[in-house]
């Protein structure tokens, strides 16, 4: 994959790219419910278990996310060019300009459907700790792709927020490489304490308590890789066609997740031996939360990537951890050991040091 020019790809698109830019209001608006969102997705996916298991079929509940998701850029676009409901009218560019939507819909599959398994092998803090070596990955992949680096060491985060003149294009210093070291440090610290725990967890009971899986390192970190690349693909295509209306792009992206996620749930219901061969098996009031929720993320993400960066992305995804650990002890009261505090903190200190001024 090509890097292009800053000229090419701008990092902030302003109104004469062509979609509106979003207010500060809105803007503020959208990083509160994303960090919220955010926060509460793997909580509420422990809450739908039972007996220390998912209920549902994963590719279903991402199928109706993408569905729903599709549903909402369907009607926004309608109401941009002011059609009328029948009208089959919607600007669609040609096909040739669908096909680079669906690297990054394979990818969000592929990563949508890991995340609800990933809560089987630790408890949700622990995967939002972890979470957070994705910024390494998004960090090497944003330099080589976007030949500029992921930092804000010349812009505030209100004015990035803002979607202001991008910041200048600087060197990963040796400050940025340090706050890297810091978080693998965290995520080691926090494997070793959680795997340490694996053993003494009740199978029935898997949120109560500090830890992680063998099984459950390996697809965290697979998680991570795939999610930076996701995502610095992502902004990516975004910003290399910035004529195009976020809300056709945001369809041409769901048709394809649509699509992916129905092959794969046919396949894993054909398969089935635990009774979620039926597409609304297991569902719950929380199931329909979740995908309500998660649809929402989706369409604020796609925001992100249009008019700001990963850089917000990284942000909202470092401040997701707190809600997601207060939110554990709430409602599971889990028992938090020293090596994730040390971990927690840990990753706090890196991210202050990556993006200092």
């Amino acid at each position: 994959m090509a890097a292009i020019s800053r000229e090419k790809l701008p990092l902030y698109l302003n109104e004469r790219h062509g979609d509106r830019q979003p207010s500060s209001l809105q803007w503020t608006v959208m990083l509160i419910s994303g960090v919220l969102i955010y926060g509460s997705h793997s909580v509420l996916l422990n809450l739908c278990k039972v007996d220390g298991k998912i209920p549902f079929n994963s590719a279903s509940v991402v199928l109706m996310i993408e569905l729903t998701k599709l549903l909402f850029s369907l009607t926004m676009r309608r109401l941009e060019l002011g059609i009328r409901v029948g009208s089959g009218r919607l600007g669609l560019p040609k096909v040739k300009y669908w096909v680079p939507f669906s690297v990054p819909a394979l990818l969000y599959c592929i990563n949508n459907n890991i995340v609800v398994h990933i809560q089987l092998y630790m408890d949700p803090a622990s995967f939002q700790v972890l979470s957070n070596l994705k910024i390494a990955a998004t960090a090497v992949l944003y330099r080589m792709v976007m030949q500029r680096p992921l930092n804000l060491q010349t812009c505030s985060l209100p004015e990035a927020l803002d979607v202001v003149p991008p910041c200048s294009n600087r060197r990963l210093s040796w400050i940025q490489w340090s706050a890297l070291a810091l978080l693998t440090i965290a995520g080691i610290s926090n494997s070793y304490g959680g795997l340490m725990n694996a053993g003494t967890v009740d199978e029935y009971d898997t949120s109560s308590k500090v830890h992680v899986t063998m099984w459950g390192l390996v697809l965290v970190l697979t998680y991570c890789a795939i999610s930076g690349t996701s995502g610095v693909y992502t902004e990516f295509i975004l910003k290399r066609q910035p004529q195009l209306s976020l809300h056709v792009q945001n369809i041409l992206l769901y048709i394809f997740g649509a699509v992916l996620n129905l092959f794969v749930f046919l396949g894993s219901s054909w398969s089935s031996t635990d009774g979620t061969a039926d597409f609304f098996a297991g569902y719950t009031v929380i199931t329909w939360v979740i995908i309500l929720t998660q649809a929402g993320n989706g369409l604020i993400i796609s925001a992100v990537m249009k008019h700001a960066s990963n850089i917000t992305r990284l942000f909202i995804i470092s401040c997701a951890m707190l809600v997601t650990t207060v939110a554990s002890m709430v409602l599971f009261s889990l028992e938090l050991n020293l090596y994730f505090c040390f971990s927690f903190v840990l990753v706090i200190v890196a991210m202050v040091l990556y993006h200092r001024k």
